[in-house]
């Protein structure tokens, strides 16, 4: 593995000007990387998001008339500047670039998803995330043993590579669709993810990446923690500055082009904590918010449970449209509710074991 390319850059030109000695600290990396992100998507999105399809509304969801005609697909801007930034500050490693590969691929299914007419179906849009899930676990153990801790059990655990695959895939792929499947209310999608890969961030560089604080907290201690949490903080970035422009009422969609890309980053900066329990742990409100509504698709479609018929999905559109929350409702409850709840659950999960 290789430093950063901004790290080298201060090695070699702090002799010459002290202040470049700052690009040695892994910590100002991690706010440049992040503020970069911030400015570059906040003042590129409105300069480009004339050249992105617009919105063409969606079937049985709730207000999706005032969406129509927006732009959408604001991550072919976005999620392109994720992948320069994170290949500046963070430490050049063939894993880092198959996952970023996965990224790009995600993001561009994404797009063709939405500007196709009516758009890719649910079944092919599945297929591709299974392939992507799959090559993503494969990129994140590199075929070797990966080391886990889970909850109730006191030492790590030590799995082999087909073992971490078969676990880790349906864990990106539940996570790429329950985000996707949030993206509904102008805001939510962008602050739900970016508020739990802040939380996974800090996992990374504070406690799995720091040998002292993991040894107390009796988790393995991961070298490429704070590398992780680096990227983390880039894509936060990013998603800080296309909220400004997705606040309601909106004036551009991520679109698939941008929920896909971020559920695959949610999903491997979960595993790349070492416990999958954490995706429960940091993105709740996501998961009960997405994924039931595919749990009720398949009940539905293939087991003929019409008791489900009822429950609108996802969440956030059962919630207005048959208890009569606005769409900021929506966006400050289901906050509070992730905001409260993580470092709660979190607590728990560390001492639990």
């Amino acid at each position: 593995m290789e430093s950063p390319l901004l790290y080298s850059i201060g090695q070699q030109l702090a002799d010459v000007f002290g202040p470049f000695r700052l690009l040695t600290s892994y910590i100002f990396l991690t706010g440049l990387g992040a503020a970069l992100a911030a400015i570059l998507t906040w003042w590129l999105l409105p300069r480009y998001w004339h050249l992105l399809p617009t919105d063409r509304g969606r079937t049985f969801a709730v207000d999706a008339e005032k969406s129509i005609g927006k732009p959408v697909s604001a991550g072919l801007i976005f999620i392109p500047l994720f992948v320069l930034i994170s290949a500046l500050v963070v430490p050049y490693d063939p894993m880092f670039l198959g996952i970023l590969l996965c990224v790009v691929v995600a993001m561009v299914v994404g797009y063709l998803d939405d500007q196709a007419e009516g758009g890719w179906s649910e079944y092919k849009l599945g297929a591709v995330d299974l392939v992507l899930a799959v090559a993503a676990s494969i990129f994140l153990c590199q075929l070797e043993p990966f080391t886990l801790w889970l909850p109730l059990f006191k030492d790590p655990i030590e799995i082999g590579p087909v073992l971490f695959v078969i676990g880790a895939t349906p864990l990106i792929w539940v996570s790429i669709n329950a985000t996707n499947c949030t993206d509904g209310v102008d805001g939510l999608s962008a602050s739900l993810s970016g508020l739990a890969i802040l939380f996974l961030g800090g996992i990374l560089y504070v406690i799995v990446g720091h040998a002292d604080v993991a040894s107390y907290l009796l988790v393995p201690h991961y070298e490429q923690g704070a590398d992780w949490a680096i990227m983390a903080l880039v894509l936060v970035g990013c998603l800080a500055g296309y909220l400004w422009h997705n606040a309601y009422p909106s004036n551009v969609l991520m679109g698939d082009a941008g929920s896909r890309p971020i559920g695959l980053m949610l999903g491997v900066l979960v595993l790349a904590c070492g416990n999958p329990f954490l995706i429960i742990v940091v993105a709740f409100v996501v998961l009960v918010n997405g994924a039931t509504g595919m749990i009720k698709v398949a009940l539905l479609r293939f087991f003929n449970i019409g008791i489900f018929r009822q429950i609108r999905y996802p969440l956030h559109d059962h919630v207005r449209h048959n208890m009569g929350w606005s769409n900021t409702q929506v966006l400050v409850r289901f906050m509070l509710l992730q905001a409260v709840g993580t470092p709660l659950l979190l607590v728990l999960l560390l001492k639990v074991r």
